[in-house]
């Protein structure tokens, strides 16, 4: 089934998935989603592999999902992906127009041992699932062994790419399907002679090394300055995780396709405020970088007419300084930062929040407390690993955990779940 090419801005075709399998006539029949499983498992053949094994994660299964890497939804412009995921899978140009076909309800996720990695887990069923964007949706499973003699670089690109390529074969499966919803995302609004205020957002990439990276376009921005992206660009996956540290914390390659501020701002666009556009910024480890980086990025907002942006970060502690600087470099050239940060306050809520607060700021939003205790219970499944790193039980058992462990519980970025009420005295 073929749709009009959009002239300009982005078509994105939404196909509802309610339920999904493995069998042997994949395709996409009124939510009913059908993947063939050798078909996928040849996709992730690699030297640096021994094996790999998919399973289906549904919501509302005893099942729990550890050492989670990174999570991406399905997507494609076209057989074969027809460039999406840009310096990957497609060259390295600018997307963002065009038509891409994107699967609601799934999720393709990489659970498993690497370097540097920290223990990220989602519970699929019980109270605890409603702590992650991922216990919500059907999640394919990539479970994998290195090979004997594969070096862990080689290892994570295998999985990357061969995450990616599953990720475009199930979206792939939707092309010929009646979408549930068509959206149609403008470009940016220029604003011109609007009083409304013009309010974008940065986006802080962490940049610390292997294991612990985002790519752009397919390369690294650690030695990068902040630079522009039309925010269309982030749909079509033109950023993608290399990160695994601070679950709690993470920006998975699911979120920066679906983020949360870009969609808020698109939704508000010409009604209470103009959407500015989006800046990409390092989180460089040197203290100079930090301070250097955030003036060109407050630079950068103001040369784009920003009165106010908002702005996220990745990762834990050191990230702090980074959206501190930001904010108080904004705030001295006369815009509004808004700060979305997770608060490290010991398990009772009562040590300092921020390891390093910004002077200026006048707004902040809290997705709450990394140290904060709660219990998993024990569940029947467990996949990624079978011993949990953090306290050396069995992957399955009953367990206290700090909320950090919850694969995106605190979403700096703003997909969280997590709320809170002013507690009344009895």
């Amino acid at each position: 089934m073929a749709y009009e090419q959009a002239n300009d801005g982005l078509k994105r075709l939404i196909h509802k998935v309610q339920s999904v399998q493995f069998g042997d006539n994949p395709g996409l029949n009124n939510g009913d989603l059908v993947a063939s499983e050798s078909q996928l498992q040849s996709l992730l053949s690699s030297p640096a592999l021994a094996w790999t094994r998919l399973t289906w994660a549904r919501p509302g299964e005893s099942v729990r999902i550890v050492k989670i890497l990174d999570s991406l939804e399905p997507r494609t412009k076209g057989p074969g992906g027809g460039g999406i995921f840009p310096g990957f899978l497609g060259p390295a140009l600018p997307q963002g127009r065009g038509e891409t076909h994107v699967l609601k309800g799934v999720a393709v996720v990489v659970a498993g041992k690497l370097p540097r990695a920290q223990e990220g887990m989602v519970q699929m069923s019980g109270p605890a699932a409603e702590m992650s964007f991922l216990g919500s949706t059907n999640n394919l499973v990539i479970e994998f062994e290195p090979a004997e003699g594969a070096g862990w670089p080689q290892v994570d690109e295998a999985l990357r790419l061969g995450a990616m390529k599953v990720a475009v074969a199930l979206a792939d499966l939707a092309l010929e399907a009646e979408p549930d919803e068509v959206q149609q995302i403008s470009p940016l609004n220029p604003g011109a002679g609007s009083s409304l205020p013009r309010v974008g957002v940065v986006v802080n990439l962490q940049t610390q090394g292997a294991f612990k990276d985002v790519f752009v376009y397919g390369r690294t921005m650690a030695t990068s300055m902040p630079t522009s992206i039309d925010p269309n660009e982030l749909d079509d996956g033109a950023v993608v995780s290399g990160q695994y540290g601070h679950p709690g914390l993470k920006n998975p390659t699911f979120v920066h396709q679906n983020n949360p501020v870009v969609a808020a701002l698109r939704e508000r666009d010409g009604q209470d405020l103009i959407f500015g556009g989006v800046i990409l910024s390092p989180e460089p480890v040197d203290q100079t970088l930090k301070e250097l980086t955030s003036a060109h990025a407050a630079r950068m907002a103001r040369q784009m007419g920003l009165d106010a942006a908002v702005v996220t970060k990745e990762g834990g502690g050191n990230a702090d300084s980074d959206i501190a600087l930001k904010i108080d470099a904004m705030e001295a050239m006369g815009l509004v930062g808004i700060g979305i940060f997770a608060e490290m306050s010991g398990p009772d809520g009562t040590g300092p929040p921020v390891v390093g607060p910004p002077s200026a700021a006048t707004a902040m939003i809290s997705t709450g407390n990394y140290d904060e205790r709660i219990t998993l219970d024990a569940v029947e499944v467990a996949l990624g690993g079978k011993v949990v790193d953090l306290n050396g039980l069995e992957a399955s058992a009953e367990m206290v955990l700090p909320v950090a462990a919850i694969y995106g519980s605190l979403s700096p970025i703003g997909l969280g779940r997590l709320t809170c009420a002013e507690e009344v005295p009895a």
